[in-house]
């Protein structure tokens, strides 16, 4: 499988571009938004690389970033959902933007990518709410003097850390994050859940 290339472009297409990597021109499908990061031909572009193979062809999805390639995945563990809108979905709204509309249950904001109908935008929300993307892990490192018996391992603070975690993956500052969690545990009390966590956070971030 092929999971990275880095090459010269040689072709731009409304979906797809020619990757040149020493001779051989691979034909890599791609977003919008990831197309419009990528300089002109005869450049050098790099692009994480998502490889599906069919009875009757093989097809290369290329990302910016590994976090757009792991939304690419998930999105497409929805039923109704493939590969064409999954790209659709990421040209609309970067992986940022889709991780905070989901957390917000934010159905109309999904719902203005092309090929998204309302019910399907529902369904996205419903399904993710509770989901991160493979290879993103909420739960930062713990320190290497930290011990796995401290009450840090409690549920709770598992929670707190995964929801700070989670919106580090949005782009907040730590200092940022850790307040708003903060804020947000003291609204909803000690049972809140990360998801929960993270969208009380969010209301307070946006204020």
């Amino acid at each position: 499988m092929i999971g990275k290339l880095t090459g010269t472009i040689d072709t731009i297409g409304e979906d797809f571009i020619i990757l040149d990597v020493q001779g051989v021109g691979y034909l890599v499908h791609c977003s919008t938004r990831t197309l419009a990061r990528l300089g002109s031909a005869g450049e050098l572009a790099k692009l994480t690389i998502e490889t599906h193979v069919r009875e009757d062809a093989i097809r290369l999805y290329g990302f910016a970033t590994d976090a757009e390639r792991a939304w690419f995945r998930l999105l497409q563990t929805v039923q109704g959902v493939g590969a064409k809108v999954a790209l659709a979905v990421l040209g609309a709204m970067s992986a940022e933007a889709l991780a905070a509309a989901i957390v917000r249950q934010d159905k109309a904001q999904i719902a203005q990518a092309p090929g998204i109908g309302p019910r399907l935008a529902a369904r996205l929300v419903t399904e993710l709410k509770d989901k991160m993307p493979e290879g993103l892990p909420l739960v930062q490192p713990r320190p290497g003097n930290a011990s796995p018996e401290t009450d840090d391992d409690a549920p709770a603070m598992r929670d707190v850390r995964d929801a700070i975690a989670g919106l580090l993956t949005l782009g907040y500052a730590r200092a940022q994050a850790a307040d708003a969690v903060a804020g947000a545990r003291q609204s909803l009390g000690e049972a809140a859940d990360t998801a929960a966590l993270i969208r009380q956070a969010l209301k307070h971030l946006s204020r």
